[in-house]
């Protein structure tokens, strides 16, 4: 992880941090999708552990959640994911995000094993909070897992030390209060927020939460370390399906062309410039 956003400092420029649901919509297109990011200019990948309950996001993430558990994915079976996809690219940093329940019933040492074995770097728990740090933290941090903390509008400045205190990789600013998807954060309050980040950390700072289009992520990754784009690319998806909910022949290729959009606009930002 670590590596990646010294690449991006050289470069002069912030990242792309594209998130799939693992198996959204079927097996096949969705390795499509995850073998095909880091080409169509994704820096980092965050793939979505698919739960019943997704209770911090939006429509549009639960229903790739829905649709992915209808056809069979598990977490075995992102994990096997991650591990084919390595096969191809041992570099782009793999960042599982999700609940932790799923991880709970598989067993938190069986779970950190195997995730490291198939190659992921990071995990964004979002129902953990620092309080259950010993739960799944603290052993990933052991295990050489990063351990990435979300921060919002609403963690002051006299919570963001307990929030930050075992993170790593980076911290995730999701821009707005509430679920994915559904708005998207002022242009001043995102600079402002990571201006108030970096004064209590030197982690990099990704920013996540309703960014949609090419310059808006341009906009994100000028101020920040890099931008998160979810909902946007689950949209796509959705909307190449069939009326039976099965993947049209480009479902893939418009996901990864949308991608190629983004990552155009986050390369043309210049870095320093106002979000």
């Amino acid at each position: 992880m670590r590596a990646r956003f010294d690449r991006l400092k050289r470069e002069g420029r912030g990242g792309l941090v594209t998130f799939i649901s693992a198996g959204d919509p079927d097996a096949e297109t969705s390795a499509r999708i995850l073998a095909g990011l880091p080409q169509a200019g994704a820096d980092i990948i965050e793939i979505g552990m698919p739960f019943t309950d997704p209770m911090a996001d939006g429509p549009a993430i639960q229903a790739s959640s829905q649709r992915a558990l209808k056809n069979g994915i598990t977490l075995k079976k992102t994990l096997a994911m991650v591990e084919a996809f390595r096969r191809q690219d041992q570099e782009t940093p793999i960042v599982l995000m999700g609940y932790y329940n799923p991880i709970y019933s598989f067993g938190v040492p069986r779970f950190l094993e195997e995730a490291k074995r198939a190659g992921v770097d990071g995990l964004i728990v979002v129902d953990l909070p620092p309080e259950e740090d010993e739960e799944l933290c603290i052993p990933a941090l052991k295990a050489g897992v990063n351990f990435i903390r979300l921060a919002t509008p609403t963690t002051d400045d006299k919570r963001l030390p307990a929030v930050l205190a075992n993170t790593s990789g980076f911290v995730y600013y999701v821009s707005i209060a509430g679920i994915t998807g559904t708005r998207s954060a002022r242009d001043q309050d995102i600079t402002a927020a990571i201006e108030r980040l970096r004064r209590h950390t030197a982690l990099p700072i990704a920013v996540g939460f309703g960014i949609k289009t090419a310059e808006h992520a341009a906009k994100v990754a000028s101020a920040a370390d890099a931008a998160v784009v979810g909902s946007a690319l689950v949209d796509t998806v959705a909307a190449h399906l069939d009326s039976d909910g099965r993947a049209k022949p480009d479902c893939a290729d418009a996901v990864l062309k949308l991608v190629g959009e983004l990552a155009a606009g986050v390369r043309g930002s210049v870095k320093g410039g106002t979000a």
